[in-house]
């Protein structure tokens, strides 16, 4: 029976009174699940390019970043879209509380712990950011420890524990870096700009990171074609428990007046540079050591 055929029994009038309810009732009922059939689709949008989102975010590892300048990076680098890896060595409240931080901020990290002196925790440390994150796109290897005395009163203990720790756990870094950090991706290692004050007390830790600037040159040649940036960064006096601790306020107050800005470097100033080099725009600077030490040398 087609649409125009009658039944018997009704009149054509009839028909058509009930054909046109049918209609509107009909369209009624798809204004009102226009709405929710919209919603649906947005919801399935919203959630595919959130996916898409997670897929296509980048991965970084920051070294030591429970506090200072290693905190400020991975802060910097979450802000920037990183996926963010928080290493600590000792303290998981204060490596928990800088992911919360990130988190909180809307970013994505984790924390991990590893001391970089050891060459399988590092290993490990890098799997779980692989794991969790699904590759790697930036190393910055800012892991160490100072220990500062005159070259008479320098313990073997100190010597020993600051060269494993920033020689000998810096190339553990780098060396899974060069591995696993994806084509076109940055590696940044943290040297310092005491390489070039060379003040008393100093010399041992200086000659540590100054070991970083050389890793940095090198390494850039070794990953030729793969567009990977190595570089060191170099900061100057900055106001983190590293450098404070052991010292007065009239000792902080006088390194702060020997930069043209008077005042100690901050850590999201170290962070900032990080960032940039870290950027599209970055790229062509490779191999080097940026200083940023507020003009102190």
């Amino acid at each position: 029976m087609s649409d125009q055929d009658s039944m018997p029994g009704q009149d054509n009038d009839a028909i058509s009174t009930q054909q046109s309810i049918s209609r509107r009732a009909l369209l009624s009922a798809a204004a009102i699940a226009a709405p929710a059939a919209f919603a649906l689709r947005s919801s399935d949008a919203a959630e595919q390019g959130s996916r898409h989102k997670q897929h296509n975010a980048k991965v970084a590892l920051v070294t030591g970043s429970s506090r200072g300048i290693g905190a400020a990076v991975a802060k910097r680098l979450a802000r920037d879209g990183y996926f963010v890896t928080v290493n600590y060595v000792g303290n998981a409240d204060l490596a928990s509380s800088v992911v919360r931080e990130i988190d909180a901020a809307g970013g994505k990290a984790i924390h991990e712990q590893a001391d970089v002196s050891d060459p399988r925790a590092v290993r490990r440390l890098f799997d779980v950011t692989e794991r969790s994150f699904g590759g790697l796109d930036v190393v910055v290897n800012n892991a160490g420890i100072m220990r500062l005395a005159p070259f008479s009163a320098m313990t073997d203990a100190d010597f020993d524990r600051m060269f494993e720790v920033n020689v000998k756990g810096g190339f553990n870094v780098l060396r899974e870096a060069a591995r696993r950090v994806r084509d076109g991706g940055r590696i940044i290692s943290m040297s310092s700009s005491i390489t070039l004050l060379r003040s008393p007390t100093y010399g041992p830790y200086a000659a540590t990171k100054a070991a970083q600037e050389i890793y940095s040159n090198v390494l850039a040649k070794e990953l030729e074609s793969r567009m990977i940036s190595v570089n060191a960064v170099a900061p100057g006096v900055v106001n983190t428990p590293l450098f404070t601790n052991g010292k007065t306020e009239q000792q902080i107050a006088g390194f702060a007046q020997r930069t043209p800005h008077k005042r100690l470097g901050e850590p999201a100033d170290i962070a900032s540079v990080v960032s940039a080099l870290c950027s599209e725009d970055g790229g062509w600077v490779n191999g080097q050591t940026v200083f940023a030490n507020g003009g102190i040398v």
